[in-house]
């Protein structure tokens, strides 16, 4: 059998502060670029939703924000700042879970997000903004920003490209984050094995890898929060477009929700 190819994973520097309204593809060619970098047939670039919100001015001022009586009751009861809670409420399709455990200064928002994400408080996020008080909500629609990065790319480089679009989320009944999918470009969210069968011949039946989000993760190996590089080049991965992908196809069905 042949070994199958080796996978790199590359973080991209020299990317500057994203600001509304910038041309982000432009601004990523020109990193690669500098890299020494050109995109090949097969790539998938993995890009921090930080940079997309800022670029797509989803960035929102406390100062704008007046919070409702139901924010300032859960801010009291969690010890938040209200302005942040109105925020979250404001992206929140349901509160799952909001508590204060004894002798934390902050509570926590367990929150299904309008996209259908659950995560803490609804992706709205206070770091690496450059400014004090304000916080920066996901995108308006994670798998169109991809689309259009991944089109204004692969022109730019003359290749056949895919974009994951990722996020820090925290896993039920386990330690730390992780990166994960929120939005997509051509990459398949999951990778039906249902049908094939294992190294022995015994038929699959459930197996589905999350591929988008194991990308998503792998490229956190090579990222540090501190570290101003928000894009990630994955090369070497054997994989199969999907132009209908969509982040929201990992979410499971709330019927199939055994935690209810």
């Amino acid at each position: 059998m042949t070994p199958p190819a080796p996978v790199s994973l590359t973080a991209i520097p020299g990317i500057p502060d994203i600001q509304p309204g910038d041309d982000l593809a432009t601004i990523l060619a020109t990193a690669l670029e500098g890299a020494g970098l050109a995109l090949a047939d097969g790539d998938i670039l993995c890009v921090a939703q930080k940079v997309v919100s800022k670029a797509e001015g989803c960035l929102i001022p406390y100062d704008s924000v007046t919070p409702s009586d139901r924010a300032l009751q859960l801010a009291q009861e969690l010890n938040k700042d209200p302005r942040k809670v109105e925020v979250v409420l404001r992206e929140t399709r349901r509160i799952l879970r909001a508590w204060r455990a004894p002798g934390a200064p902050e509570g926590v928002m367990i929150c299904e997000h309008r996209l259908g994400f659950i995560s803490a408080n609804a992706g709205v996020d206070e770091s690496n903004l450059g400014q004090r008080d304000a916080a920066l909500t996901l995108p308006a629609d994670p798998d169109a920003s991809c689309r259009r990065l991944a089109d204004a790319l692969a022109a730019h480089f003359g290749a056949r490209i895919g974009v994951v679009m990722t996020d820090t989320f925290g896993r039920p009944w386990r330690m730390g984050q992780v990166n994960v999918a929120i939005g997509l470009a051509g990459v398949p969210a999951t990778i039906r094995e249902q049908g094939n069968h294992d190294a022995w011949g015994r038929p699959l039946q459930v197996t589905e890898p999350a591929l988008a989000d194991e990308i998503a993760a792998a490229s956190g190996l090579v990222v540090r929060k501190n570290a101003r590089t928000p894009l990630v080049l994955l090369r070497g991965l054997d994989w199969r477009p999907d132009p209908a992908s969509r982040a929201t196809d990992i979410i499971r069905k709330q019927q199939e929700d055994q935690f209810r």
